[in-house]
Formats: C-alpha cells, sequence, structure tokens
C-alpha cells in the first residue's frame, strides 16, 4: 500500500484569472501544477510551465484520506486552473 504518490500535469492555459498562490498572488498563462499526496494531505503547487520556480496553491493543503482521493484533488485543480477566476486549491 503507497503511503505518498504525486501527479504532474503540464501544459494547462489558465483561464482568465488565472490560479492564486500562497506567495505572489495571482499567476497566468501556460501553468504546470504538480500535487503530492502524503501524510492525509494533497499538497498542490503550480509554477510556469518551464519555470524553476514552484508556488503553494491558495488553500493547499487539501485532506486527501486516500491516494484516489488526492488524485480527484488534483484533477479538480487541474479543472479550475483551466475555468480561472482566482482558482484556489478544492475542498
Amino acid at each position: 500500500m503507497n503511503t505518498w504518490a504525486t501527479w504532474t500535469t503540464q501544459g494547462i492555459l489558465a483561464g482568465h484569472g488565472g490560479v492564486q498562490t500562497a506567495e505572489v498572488g495571482t499567476i497566468t498563462g501556460d501553468l504546470t501544477l504538480h500535487t503530492m499526496w502524503i501524510d492525509g494531505e494533497a499538497r498542490l503547487t503550480v509554477q510556469y510551465s518551464g519555470s524553476l520556480d514552484w508556488y503553494t496553491v491558495d488553500g493547499s493543503p487539501v485532506a486527501a484520506a486516500d491516494e484516489t482521493t488526492a488524485r480527484n484533488v488534483h484533477q479538480a485543480m487541474v479543472e479550475a486552473a483551466k475555468a480561472g477566476g482566482g482558482a484556489r486549491a478544492p475542498h
């Protein structure tokens, strides 16, 4: 049984209003989302695709009791980023 997992989705074109981050506010454009599931939490980070800097998605971490839930949180965040509007971590 895994006690951790990660997912990365590249090439997300953020919708108008982008994604809210804890460190730098809103980021927009071509983004990459990374989610790490560990210790019952889905920890979401985002970057400008190709950049070295990662930013914490506002509202992260999200409680995720199991790997399937964490994967669903990741996918929901991908969709939220595409929708834009200052997307934050889904709960």
